[in-house]
């Protein structure tokens, strides 16, 4: 069958054509950055924090830090010194920046007892506070500026990251040596920022659906990113957006509302019938029908159809027509509720139920 005249049906209820060049690949931002690796050194014993080693990378850690409390993204802070003028260091909360930095520091906190570290901890902390907007969300940075960098930022899971980090300040044994005064307003924090979520939830005919990568930061409403990231249910952040959800020890009853009803959307959006396949370096996309389902990043909100832009702007539903720059370099299809819907869910769902 010809690649340009397959058609797959969507559990929407409508057939669209799906040609070559539908890739997945890893987001453009990852394709070249090293980030700060948190999440190795959580695996080390306490011993290790102690180390000569672990006391070499906190040092290259602590000079990153920007005056505001913040570390910029992208660069694994810890291999070497920061050598240029602190005024031109700019933070973030993307891609997991200054949550790795801040769970390191605590972590060398822990074990030595040197204020060194508490001090640049409790900036950072007062900076993440200082950043939750009104409406309970957090810009991709603070001060967020006039740009989309401005707009609750769900993409590349930068709220949920900010809530889990502030869940565990709150609660967690880790933390402990953060004053009482901090872990309640951190626990705060955190409840404010569950209420946006479920406030952003995005409703479509009366049902809830699923989230945008960015709402706007006082109405709500889905906002667009960077101009191939339209304002538009996504089926990427949703899922981790989910989980978020389901791992509250009492959800409410707004909560499991919101769960239920995000999860069916996800059934209901899945694309049955395609198989990626890698061909002359390119992964596309062939009919077969023993295919797992996988999801689209966007679905054009109202109708449910997967949609796809280039940095034009302009809104596609052919990725072919999409130039090959984006076309290559952004993760259009995806597996994200897979593992959520086979395991979570239905042990969440089966737990509550009774």
């Amino acid at each position: 069958m010809d690649r340009a005249s397959v058609s797959r049906l969507f559990s929407a209820g409508f057939m669209i054509a799906i040609v070559m060049g539908l890739f997945l690949v890893s987001p453009s931002c990852a394709l070249s950055a090293e980030r700060f690796p948190w999440g190795r050194y959580a695996k080390q014993p306490d011993s290790w924090f102690e180390s000569p080693e672990a006391q070499r990378i906190a040092a290259n850690v602590l000079s990153h830090q920007s005056p505001l409390g913040s570390w910029p993204k992208n660069i694994n802070t810890g291999v070497k010194p920061y050598q240029g003028d602190p005024k031109d260091l700019h933070g973030t909360f993307d891609n997991d920046a200054t949550l790795g930095e801040l769970r390191f520091l605590a972590r060398m906190y822990k074990t030595s007892k040197d204020n060194s570290y508490l001090k640049v901890f409790d900036k950072g902390l007062a900076h993440i506070l200082q950043a939750q907007y009104p409406t309970g969300g957090w810009p991709q940075f603070y001060p967020p500026g006039r740009k989309y960098h401005r707009h609750i930022t769900f993409n590349d899971n930068c709220m949920v990251n900010i809530l889990q980090f502030l869940r565990d300040v709150a609660v967690a044994d880790g933390f402990r040596f953060v004053p009482p005064a901090e872990r309640k307003a951190a626990k705060q924090a955190f409840d404010k920022g569950i209420a946006c979520i479920l406030k952003c939830q995005i409703v479509v005919k009366g049902e809830l659906t699923a989230w945008c990568q960015q709402h706007d930061e006082v109405t709500l409403v889905p906002r667009g990113g960077r101009t191939y990231e339209p304002a538009a249910i996504t089926g990427g952040e949703s899922a981790d957006i989910i989980r978020l959800l389901i791992s509250l020890e009492q959800p409410s009853p707004e909560v499991a509302k919101a769960v239920t009803s995000a999860c069916r959307w996800y059934e209901q959006s899945k694309i049955m019938g395609l198989r990626l396949e890698k061909q002359n370096g390119d992964r596309i996309t062939v009919a077969d029908a023993n295919a797992p389902p996988i999801w689209a990043r966007y679905y054009e909100i109202g109708i449910n159809r997967p949609i796809f832009s280039g940095r034009d702007g302009v809104i596609k539903y052919d990725l072919a027509q999409i130039e090959a720059e984006r076309r290559n370099g952004y993760n259009w299809l995806g597996y994200w509720p897979k593992d959520l819907l086979a395991n979570d869910y239905p042990a969440w769902k089966a737990k509550w139920d009774r």
